[in-house]
């Protein structure tokens, strides 16, 4: 079966959007892989699949699987994305929950995603409240704390942890150009106190309103940017009191700004979305 597919990107972050609201099908875990390959495929970091939302006040839910074809809980570049793509598509006739006002709804399997449109056009979303507990990863450990000695081979290295709908560790660099994301990314990401894996952020403060950061994501490597990454790593040094409330974070790809007023208040995540290119696939 032919399908239309939008191919997006939110500073380097790269997406497959698959439209599946009136039946085309969800692509199995193998056709996934064919799709993601970079050579004879499409490729992308992520593939966002749209589906029909079960609240009346939702214009879609959607589904996220990463290049390797598992499916895991959140992006908050995609989730950006799909808003970007549904506010440039809002005809009645096409979306006809599309805008409420200035908000949009969306459903995710880590729950819902309110979005808006900024004064330059950049996408904001709500990413929810940061998760510390380690249950919430899940993360190995005998209580709650801000920091963690994890062991990695013969390497103890400090992580701090938190759910942002997805589990990540975040670990805090001299300089992003010199650290061993290559090694410690993919041995953390499998490491057994993280027994659903997890992104792992190698984070450079610059000063208490600008981080530099890179992340190795789970079941897709090292990326150009990474949304729920950013919102972790922000979390994680504001938390340790070591950023104020806006902070921008550059990424491989670009830049994403995230607000975060507090415990008890949501994550806010902005930055570009952009649409690559449309095309049809065979599935």
């Amino acid at each position: 079966m032919r399908v239309a597919f939008t191919k997006m990107h939110a500073a380097g972050n790269d997406f497959l959007v698959l439209d599946a609201r009136s039946g085309a099908p969800v692509p199995t875990r193998t056709q996934l892989l064919q799709l993601a390959h970079r050579r004879t495929g499409v490729g992308f970091d992520q593939a966002l699949i749209l589906g029909p939302p079960k609240s009346p006040e939702a214009t879609l839910a959607y589904r996220v699987f990463n290049s390797d074809g598992d499916e895991v809980e959140q992006s908050g570049n995609g989730a950006r994305c799909i808003a970007a793509l549904v506010y440039r598509r809002a005809e009645p006739s096409k979306e006809p929950n599309a805008v409420r006002g200035d908000e949009l709804l969306l459903e995710s399997t880590a729950g819902p995603i309110r979005a808006r449109l900024d004064e330059r056009k950049q996408v904001l979303v709500n990413m929810g409240l940061p998760n510390f507990e380690p249950a919430a990863l899940p993360f190995t450990a005998d209580a709650r704390a801000l920091a963690y000695p994890l062991q990695v081979g013969t390497q103890c290295v400090t992580i701090g942890v938190v759910s942002m709908g997805n589990p990540h560790a975040v670990i805090e660099v001299e300089s992003v150009d010199d650290a061993p994301v290559e090694k410690l990314g993919p041995a953390i990401e499998r490491h057994a106190r993280f027994p659903k894996r997890v992104n792992v952020g190698f984070m450079q403060i610059v000063d208490r309103s600008h981080v530099r950061l890179r992340v190795f994501e789970r079941g897709a490597g090292e990326t150009l940017a990474c949304g729920t990454g950013a919102c972790a790593a922000v979390a994680v040094g504001r938390a340790s009191g070591r950023l104020d409330e806006n902070v921008q974070v550059s990424v491989r790809g670009g830049e994403l700004r995230v607000n975060w007023k507090g415990a008890g208040e949501p994550v806010w995540l902005t930055g570009p979305a952009e649409i690559s290119f449309e095309g049809y696939v065979d599935i």
